[in-house]
């Protein structure tokens, strides 16, 4: 039984993890992943056709716990304990909960003191329990106690007191004053870990399509001694077709990780196939996963060719490699009536609004299957990939872009390239 140190408004955790408040998604899962064999039987919870529309939800059933993660930056909003039985609870280093101590109403009074009368839910038959970033809801033990505990409409106040003995049902840890208009803090620094992090993406174009990205990226304060830390710094770059690779370097820092392309599945699909020999040298990816972001460099040259942006939606088959980048992207449309106008996508525009931005549908699509191995199966299905203004947007069945590779203009033809697909 996992036993938990409860800090309102901020985190719930143990001297070896923490989940805290504003934590990416990627990290609370990379402490599942590390404490595997004591934290088991994990859920992950989302709507697969609106997956904006509700919280994406890590379920951790064998310890009664649930993390919410904000369905749009995808980072921890609301901790909620909804099985007391199964986990230890303290404050202040103090138990509360445990299987000695029960969590009646005069054990949390005790433990965490004054606060507000308690307000009961006639719907769900709780009554909530509220202090600043901490909720308790308890059950009433009886249909016989409800009448009691009405609000009394001649002030417009809820119940003054909560009766003796009633226990927890469940635990919030939230932000702010109010569970129900709560939203996840910006990233705490505990949780830059020396990574650097992308607020905004926009992709920069000229005249034919895209001609690079403007990043403005956010990171913990570095230098010598503790105060040098202690503050988050913001700061632009750009970064452009034809930079070299230690351009990239210079301005993004090391990648997280380098990966070299093997092979090009896609080549039956290129004028000539059997004209293509071998090359003697592969073109590489900087992948840097915070930024959800790939950079692809020319082998020869090693200057930069392609860049690809990730949307991390749950349901794809490259979920939680990338954080999401939040990317924004000038599309050139014709009017009948007037000029090219410019119209904005991004990481959250669903590809029916582009094509009706465009007033017209764009050609067939490639499809694109992933699998690990020739003999996996991939429990996502298909994506397909449509060609645009020098980039290919890679879509969903429910309708959301799941990733877009911009390439630059160098290239022979402005359009859908199959060895251009995502990788």
């Amino acid at each position: 039984m996992l036993d938990l140190e409860v800090v309102p408004e901020r985190s719930l955790g143990n001297e070896q993890w923490e989940f805290t408040l504003g934590m990416p998604l990627a990290q609370a899962v990379a402490i599942l992943q590390k404490h595997c064999r004591i934290i088991k039987n994990v859920q992950v919870l989302y709507s697969e056709q609106s997956p904006l529309s509700h919280d994406l939800i890590l379920n951790l059933t064998q310890d009664g716990i649930k993390l919410l993660f904000d369905a749009f930056n995808q980072r921890l909003k609301v901790i909620e304990v909804y099985d007391l039985t199964k986990v230890k609870l303290k404050y202040c280093g103090v138990h509360f909960n445990s299987q000695a101590i029960a969590p009646t109403i005069e054990q949390i009074d005790q433990s965490f003191g004054a606060t507000h009368p308690g307000v009961y839910n006639s719907a769900e038959q709780l009554f909530h329990l509220n202090f600043r970033g901490l909720s308790f809801s308890f059950q009433l033990d009886s249909w016989a106690e409800t009448p009691k505990y009405e609000p009394n409409f001649a002030h417009g106040l809820a119940s003054l007191q909560i009766p003796h003995g009633a226990t927890v049902k469940r635990m919030y840890i939230y932000n702010g004053n109010s569970l129900q208009d709560t939203k996840a803090p910006l990233m705490p620094l505990s949780c830059f870990l020396g990574n650097v992090y992308a607020e905004n993406v926009d992709v920069l174009r000229d005249g034919t399509g895209p001609s690079g990205l403007r990043l403005r990226l956010l990171t913990a304060g570095c230098g010598p001694g503790v105060l040098a830390d202690a503050k988050m710094r913001v700061f632009e770059r750009c970064v452009y077709f034809g930079d070299s690779c230690q351009d990239v370097l210079s301005t993004l820092g090391s990648p997280h990780k380098v990966f070299y392309k093997s092979e090009d599945k896609m080549k039956i699909h290129s004028p000539s196939p059997h004209k293509q020999v071998p090359s003697k040298c592969n073109d590489y990816f900087f992948n840097y996963f915070t930024l959800g972001v790939d950079i692809l460099f020319d082998a020869n040259t090693h200057k930069v060719k392609k860049f690809v942006l990730h949307t991390n939606y749950p349901g794809h088959y490259n979920f939680n490699i990338y954080h999401r980048c939040e990317f924004k992207i000038p599309l050139a449309v014709k009017r009948e009536s007037a000029d090219s106008q410019t119209e904005t996508c991004t990481t959250y525009s669903k590809w029916d609004s582009i094509q009706d931005l465009l007033g017209h549908p764009v050609e067939k699509p490639v499809v694109l299957h992933r699998s690990s191995s020739p003999n996996n199966t991939n429990p996502f299905g298909s994506t397909f990939c449509f060609g645009l203004q020098r980039m290919i947007f890679e879509v969903m069945q429910n309708n959301h872009i799941a990733s877009v590779t911009l390439y630059g203009p160098a290239r022979p033809s402005s359009q859908l390239r199959t060895s251009d697909l995502p990788q």
